[in-house]
């Protein structure tokens, strides 16, 4: 009896073993089949590393131990580094605003998208379908693809990021919310059903407060994702302080670019860590 036990056992470990290495393999041709497809060679990627390197340590600012806090007509200062300070700082704060409207607005169109998108909670098949696919839509194209469609058309400036980030937004965070509705208890919307509430009063007692601290949660994430993005579209001329960064990139202005990606970086950093509590506190809540 233990015998037999163990060979089923040992069988049953074998074709595991087959079946991991069947899968592995797999992955492993499929990996490579990628590489191919994106051109990914050893050697092109040896060749470009060093000049990465060469690229990085020409963004390395000169500064001077005597002179760090001497004022911006000084080489090698702090002040002469930033000497557009104040232009960045402004910038900054724009796409610190462009991010916040968008994603006010984008959540905004996402809440209301949300429950017709919910499979439990569509009024019909026909509408779900519609509200989803819609969703695929805003979210499918890239918010640097809108924003060059919308420079064309609003012309060049923050107005345009701002429309740019909101409907990729409205696309990701209705998605997000329609998951979040979908995994909520549906016994307290039933209760109030059936005590003749209305869908909206249902939905308002009895499926936002199981759904609203996840809602801010994904929010607040999307403001994090959209200060990022905010600080890419102005390379198309979407406003913020990416259209000063690409000017700068363009003309090969190697301190600045630095002072200005060090200048993201802390924003980007802030906000992330801002961000970061308020979540927590609302996931909490």
């Amino acid at each position: 009896m233990s015998a037999s036990l163990e060979a089923r056992w040992r069988a049953r470990r074998r074709r595991r073993r087959i079946a991991a290495l069947a899968w592995g393999g797999a992955l492993a041709a499929a990996v490579l089949a990628c590489a191919w497809f994106v051109e990914l060679s050893p050697a092109v990627l040896i060749a470009g590393l060093p000049r990465i390197g060469v690229y990085f340590a020409k963004l390395v600012p000169t500064l001077h131990a005597a002179t760090l806090f001497a004022g911006p007509a000084t080489e090698g200062s702090l002040a002469y580094w930033y000497y557009r300070l104040d232009l960045w700082l402004f910038l900054l704060l724009q796409t610190s605003q462009m991010a916040a409207l968008a994603t006010l607005l984008g959540g905004i169109a996402g809440f209301a998208l949300c429950f017709p998108a919910s499979a439990n909670l569509a009024p019909r098949r026909g509408v779900f379908l519609a509200a989803r696919r819609l969703l695929d839509l805003l979210r499918s194209v890239p918010d640097l693809v809108y924003a060059l469609i919308l420079v064309w058309a609003f012309g060049v400036g923050p107005l345009a990021g701002v429309a740019a980030i909101t409907l990729h937004s409205a696309g990701a965070l209705g998605k997000l919310f329609a998951e979040v509705v979908e995994n909520a208890d549906m016994r307290p919307f039933e209760a109030v059903r059936a005590t003749g509430g209305g869908v909206a009063t249902a939905i308002r007692y009895a499926i936002l407060p199981q759904v609203m601290p996840n809602f801010l949660s994904y929010a607040l994430l999307r403001f994090e994702i959209n200060v990022r993005g905010a600080s890419v579209i102005g390379f198309v001329g979407a406003g913020g302080i990416g259209q000063e960064l690409y000017t700068v990139i363009s003309f090969n202005y190697y301190q600045e670019i630095s002072a200005i990606l060090v200048l993201i970086m802390i924003t980007v950093s802030a906000i992330d860590l801002v961000s970061e509590r308020l979540r927590s506190r609302a996931m909490a809540a």
